[in-house]
Order: structure tokens, then sequence, then C-alpha cells
């Protein structure tokens, strides 16, 4: 059970805020949780005179975090070079594994950038664009054109080869600017058992546990 704060550990807290102390500051200071310090902080205004020096802060927790990603990313660099057909196919089973459907060989997202990983994997296991299935979601106070030129050029399809746009009633949620994308491969019943069967093995390689798959258990599937 989580301790309540004491009125003199809340005035402490607060303090430090209005002197222009972070949250890892005032953290630190009094070995309370971040989730703790956030919790007292909000609304408090730093004082006038402290301004200058929290806003010094900012900038330098700023540049630190724009350093680090850099060096993430020069990192990412190093260990991943150019990726092998070997490679973008277990990528894609394991993100199939994660995100894609059960019954059928489809995957959904509204994440362009999953949409294009998942076309990569479809494209190294030899799938042809004519095999490819693409149908929209989007909410009704969504542009529909604008979706649908959207996808067609991320996809690398005619919008007319659209076969499907869904209206979904309310309004968008978050990052769904464009909708939702839905890619299924025609005649994908053996493909579906291949990325299962990759994931699986995945998974063995993980000591991980592995559900037996029989032909009774397998999902009916589109075929």
């Amino acid at each position: 059970m989580v301790r309540a704060l004491t009125q003199g550990e809340i005035n402490r807290i607060v303090f430090l805020r209005q002197r222009g102390y972070s949250l890892p500051e005032i953290k630190r200071i009094t070995g309370h949780s971040s989730s703790t310090v956030f919790k007292y902080i909000q609304g408090v205004k730093i004082l006038p005179e402290f301004e200058e020096v929290w806003k010094n802060k900012r900038k330098t927790s700023i540049t630190r975090s724009i350093r680090k990603w850099q060096e993430a990313r020069e990192q990412a660099k190093k260990l991943i070079k150019k990726l092998t057909k070997k490679e973008k196919i277990l990528i894609g089973a394991s993100l199939y594994w994660a995100e894609g459907a059960k019954n059928d060989l489809s995957f959904l997202n509204s994440d362009p950038a999953l949409i294009k990983v998942f076309l990569e994997c479809l494209k190294e296991l030899g799938v042809k664009k004519e095999r490819l299935r693409v149908s929209l979601r989007i909410y009704e106070d969504l542009n529909r054109e604008e979706a649908l030129n959207f996808w067609a050029k991320i996809v690398e399809v005619p919008k007319e080869k659209i076969n499907s746009i869904s209206i979904l009633r309310g309004k968008k949620k978050g990052k769904l600017k464009y909708g939702i994308c839905r890619i299924r491969v025609a005649k994908g019943g053996d493909l579906l058992k291949l990325l299962y069967s990759l994931a699986d093995v995945i998974k063995e390689n993980l000591n991980a546990p592995v559900v037996q798959r029989t032909e009774q258990e397998t999902p009916k599937l589109w075929m």
C-alpha cells in the first residue's frame, strides 16, 4: 500500500518546484517516485526570480535529449547495416505475430510505417500485388478523398484498386489522421500457417512456450 504524503512533504515538493527544480531533481532530493512528484507539481508556477534558471535547465535538458537520440540513432545504424531477406521475413513474422489477424492473412493498422514493413515482408515471401486486397476504415469527420490518396500512395496501388472504405461513427482519436488500412492476402491460408510457424521457431529459439497447432485447432482460414 502506498503511503500518503504528509502536508510537510507536499509543501517541500511545491517549495522546490517554485524555485525551478525539475521533476528528476525533486525525485532525487525527496526520495519520492516520479508519479508522486508529478502529482504535486502540476499547476505549480515557478517564482519570477527563478524563471531564468528554470528556462536554462529546460534548454539543457532538451539539448541533452536531442544528443541522446542522435547517439542512439548512430548506434542503431552500426547494429543494423542492411537487412537481409531472411531478416525482413523474420521481422514481418514477428510483426504479424503481434498485430495480425488470426482467421485469415490480413494486417490492420493506422501506422503507415508498419503497413510498409508488412508489405515488404510479403514481397520477400513472393506475394504479388495482384493478391492484395486493400480496404480502409475512417471516421466520419475525416476527408474520404485525402485518406484514399494517402493509403494508395503508401501501398503503391491506384486508388481505384482500394476495395472498400468503411465509415466509422464518431470522430477520430489520437493520430488516426487518415484512418486505418487493412491489407489482406487472397488465398493466404498456407502463408498464414508459415507466418505462425516462423513465430513458433522464434519462440523456440528464445525458449518461450510454443502452442502446438493441429488441423482441428487451426482457425478456419479464408481460401
